[in-house]
């Protein structure tokens, strides 16, 4: 991933962020994979009243990039945060991937050592890999 690429994936998931509709938690996440062929997928967390029922933003930028035909993510840029109401001063927090979201990203990342950018609206907060979120990850695969 060359530098264009890493800003514009950390762009998209902040742009993917202001459009999630976090209603109920007020805790907006985007997220956005860059498949193999250099193409960004974002998603958003979608919430409902049901709350077991809403959906991830790791998700939905993985089932943006299946929908495309592509299956193997080369990068991936989360961002998260409260509401754009919360105050310059007060902490964000880190917006890293739940437990399921890192299988998924596992089930397509190229490999373990695939990027995973954790940023604010504001700042880089982390920088790791899929193999570090999910050591050991369940694999069906023939390696």
């Amino acid at each position: 991933m060359d530098e264009a690429q890493r800003t514009a994936l950390v762009d998209a998931a902040r742009k993917a962020r202001e459009t999630a509709y976090a209603s109920y938690s007020n805790y907006r996440v985007g997220a956005a994979v860059l498949a193999e062929d250099g193409s960004i997928y974002p998603g958003c967390n979608v919430e409902n009243a049901a709350y077991p029922l809403g959906s991830c933003a790791e998700a939905g930028a993985i089932a943006a990039m299946a929908l495309a035909g592509a299956r193997t993510i080369r990068a991936v840029a989360v961002a998260g945060g409260k509401t754009d109401t919360q105050a310059e001063s007060e902490p964000w927090g880190l917006a890293s991937p739940c437990g399921g979201c890192r299988q998924r990203l596992a089930e397509f990342a190229q490999n373990a050592a695939v990027p995973v950018i954790i940023v604010s609206p504001h700042e880089i907060m982390l920088e790791t890999t899929v193999g570090d979120l999910l050591p050991h990850a369940f694999n069906l695969k023939d390696d």
